[in-house]
């Protein structure tokens, strides 16, 4: 396949998967932004700002660099474009980042708490916590707000393994989440959402509840991505 036909099939990939995060209620209005990148060219393709979903295309998705620079393209890319970048150039092994304002991960955002894992639902796909950021500080909002919140996100996952925690809670505003494909980082964006409001009745059952005991979250997340995992078809054992 060529570079030219690659461009054109993650435009077309990029295009449904925005469509898909309105279809799993997942944004309302422009609330959202998906973007992929092919790492052979190093090209992301990314929602234009501001357009309602009624009118996006594969055609309209916005082509740049990694340096924020349109390759292709008549429209501007999402507001949120340097924000992607700076999780593309520092997570090499992402092809897909999906953000929203989905209504349950962005109240855990906008309480400032990291959402603990509480049960297997969701250990089956993130290996603990999902982490908050600290709230921006007045110099970042002032400087480069994006690119900041960017830096924000790299900055929390300097401990972290991006590819076992695939998600983040941005303080006060809301979540970003990534994949190994747009589909992948769809999928988890739907995920996320649905630990989060389990979280959420979890704690008002019981607000003493506590997370997860680390045997099961190791069974529950190893079986299906460890290196021995046996969950599923073509891969070791399945029950």
């Amino acid at each position: 396949m060529t570079e030219k036909e690659r461009l054109k099939r993650l435009s077309e990939d990029v295009y449904r998967a925005n469509m898909e995060i309105v279809e799993k209620g997942l944004v309302i209005f422009t609330f959202g932004n998906v973007s992929g990148i092919d790492r052979a060219s190093g090209i992301v393709a990314i929602k234009p700002s501001g357009v309602d979903y009624g009118e996006l295309s594969p055609a309209n998705m916005v082509l740049l660099d990694l340096q924020g620079n349109i390759v292709e393209g008549d429209f501007n890319p999402s507001s949120d474009t340097k924000t992607h970048l700076k999780l593309y150039n520092a997570f090499e092994e992402i092809g897909g980042v999906v953000h929203t304002h989905s209504r349950y991960a962005s109240s855990w955002a906008q309480a400032r708490k990291s959402l603990p894992c509480f049960g297997t639902t969701h250990a089956d796909y993130f290996y603990g916590e999902i982490p908050c950021t600290d709230v921006i500080s007045d110099g970042s909002i002032a400087k480069d707000y994006e690119d900041e919140t960017g830096a924000l996100i790299v900055d929390t996952f300097r401990e972290k393994d991006y590819r076992s925690i695939k998600a983040v809670l941005v303080a006060c505003h809301g979540p970003f989440t990534w994949g190994k494909d747009v589909g992948e980082a769809v999928f988890i964006s739907a995920v996320l959402e649905e630990v989060a409001r389990m979280g959420s009745l979890t704690i008002e059952i019981n607000p003493d509840s506590t997370g997860i005991k680390p045997a099961l979250l190791d069974k529950h997340y190893l079986r299906k991505h460890g290196k021995d995992a046996y969950y599923g078809q073509g891969r070791g054992r399945s029950i």
